[in-house]
């Protein structure tokens, strides 16, 4: 029996409700409705579980150009320095504008900011709300887009595919409205929009081990890649250096602020190990951290190092760190008495799908922001507490430039629905579980914190198979959010590798032992789609699921 799919007719779409989408929604309402489709809970975005904070110039002693020299020594040469510039430049102004929303800045006594310095950061300049910034962040603007009249948000809703122009074999080219699952209904949604904001984090859960919540499956990457934009810069997966070890918690972040307080890593005698690989110790770049870590861990076969910030008082701790000593005393630690176990996790995609400073993409009407996008900010590895600073200053800036476009954006004509007739309930889920665990494996086996070219052939081999295997599953049978979820990631797996591939050096987060050194220039991995192919009609001369399948 034929169950098309409903339909809805939206002004601008935002796909993800995190501190982009949200930070999107907030400028552009007061001008045209906003519709929001959120995939999971508040509490499961990713900007949510931000611990650290926003860096931004708010000290007499900083300066821009400071900022921006920091944030270009991170990037290892592959930042865009406009984007940089662009960036820091409107740091200070969004803090305000957060302060006007009532975002919960912590303070010192005098009333003034605190601020903390973090790993990358030659000044203290990372504004925070104790160490649960994220979630401050999140509330207070879910709280101002929920009172809003002008936002929609649409919750249980899990992106499927764009729906272009091209993929309907007209000209010109431009993004009319997609595909999204109600998991509340079960059924595919057909919404047409003028306008698509792509706002769905990274990808993050394609490792085996990610400090990031089960959502960060790289949605926006992979459908804004089948409908023919171009990818920047994927091979760089940023690894978080202190994600907490124990069976209870894997995705729990021991914040970089624990470091840039004076939290030291020791080995599992005590020795103290970071001076042996960087000059600034604790606070050098992640990457370098990371692979400190990593290297300690294989050379001693030991399953984690040891993060100590014992020998500051206890009272300074459980002030500057609550939700850290709290979750970690449930856990049966105590971190003012004794050193926490800690492990790398991925953690950030620092590459995403190419934009410009608006946010917008190859195809017209469609924009990328926050962890989805490639701006150029982070280059080869991101500098701590730029990424919530990156959401805000681009969320703003798309939404200026989508305000001032409306004109040239009509209302899309009608589109085809999702028709399931020809697909089943599936039998075999324990192929996509399957699948999925088999794909994090892979990637974290051969495509982790270090690299080498005999790896990445397996991982792009193994990658093949799986592809499809999970393509002929996904046309034969009706779709779930881990169906969906575990597509989008094979299609960024395949992604990461081709771009690590094509890098024949070691630079910021790509480190391939056998191409150890950077090479003499620094050059961003741009990868080109293929032309979206156009939808096939049934016979009946209707687009059925099978036939939307591309």
């Amino acid at each position: 029996m034929s169950h098309p799919s409903e339909s809805l007719r939206e002004d601008v779409v935002v796909v993800g409700a995190g501190a982009a989408g949200l930070t999107f929604a907030l400028h552009l309402a007061d001008h045209v409705p906003v519709t929001l489709l959120a995939k999971t809970p508040a509490e499961a975005s990713s900007t949510y579980w931000a611990q650290g904070g926003i860096s931004a110039v708010l000290d007499e002693q900083d300066h821009f150009d400071i900022h921006a020299a920091d944030t270009l020594a991170a990037g290892a040469g592959l930042c865009d320095p406009r984007a940089v510039r662009y960036t820091v430049e409107r740091a200070p102004e969004m803090v305000r504008w957060l302060a006007e929303l009532g975002m919960p800045f912590t303070r010192l006594r005098s009333g003034a900011y605190h601020l903390t310095r973090e790993g990358g950061h030659s000044m203290r300049r990372v504004i925070h709300a104790a160490d649960a910034t994220g979630r401050a962040l999140h509330q207070t603007l879910l709280a101002r887009a929920e009172a809003h009249p002008n936002i929609r948000i649409l919750h249980d809703r899990v992106a499927v595919d764009l729906i272009s122009a091209a993929r309907l074999g007209r000209r010109p080219d431009r993004c009319l409205g997609l595909y999204a699952l109600n998991r509340a209904t079960g059924r595919v949604e057909c919404i047409a929009a003028r306008a698509v904001v792509l706002a769905t984090g990274g990808a993050n859960r394609v490792y085996l081990y990610s400090s990031n919540p089960d959502g960060a499956t790289g949605d926006g990457i992979a459908i804004a890649w089948r409908a023919g934009c171009r990818v920047a810069n994927l091979e760089f997966i940023q690894f978080h250096p202190t994600c907490l070890y124990h069976p209870e918690a894997r995705t729990f972040l021991i914040s970089e602020a624990v470091r840039g307080e004076g939290g030291r890593l020791l080995l599992p005698n005590g020795e103290r190990f970071m001076p042996r690989y960087d000059p600034r110790a604790e606070l050098a770049p992640r990457d370098i951290v990371a692979r400190a870590i990593d290297h300690e861990m294989k050379r001693l076969g030991i399953d984690y190092v040891l993060l100590d910030i014992s020998h500051k008082p206890a009272a300074f701790i459980r002030r500057h760190f609550p939700t850290i000593y709290a979750r970690t005393r449930e856990l049966g630690f105590d971190m003012t008495r004794e050193p926490l176990p800690v492990v790398p996790a991925a953690h950030y995609t620092c590459g995403g799908v190419l934009t410009d400073l608006a946010g917008r993409t190859d195809l017209p009407g469609l924009y990328a922001i926050g962890e989805t996008a490639c701006t150029g900010l982070h280059g080869a590895n991101r500098m701590a507490s730029n990424s919530l600073l990156e959401c805000l200053v681009f969320g703003r800036a798309a939404a200026e430039d989508l305000r001032g476009r409306l004109g040239e954006l009509p209302p899309p004509p009608p589109l085809p629905p999702w028709d399931e007739s020809e697909v089943t309930d599936s039998d075999e889920e324990v192929v996509v579980a399957h699948n999925w665990h088999e794909l994090r494996l892979t990637m974290w086996n051969y495509v982790g914190i270090v690299r080498s070219d005999k790896r990445l052939a397996r991982a792009a081999a193994r990658i093949r198979l799986l592809k499809r295997e999970i393509n002929e599953y996904y046309r034969n049978f009706r779709v779930s959010r881990d169906l969906l979820e575990l597509r989008n990631l094979a299609t960024v797996a395949e992604l990461i590798v081709r771009s690590a591939r094509r890098r024949k050096e070691s630079r910021g987060l790509h480190f391939n032992i056998d191409h150890p050194e950077p090479a003499p220039r620094a050059r961003p991995s741009v990868l080109r789609p293929p032309p979206p192919r156009p939808y096939r009609r049934h016979r009946s001369g209707v687009f059925t699921q099978e036939a939307l399948r591309v």
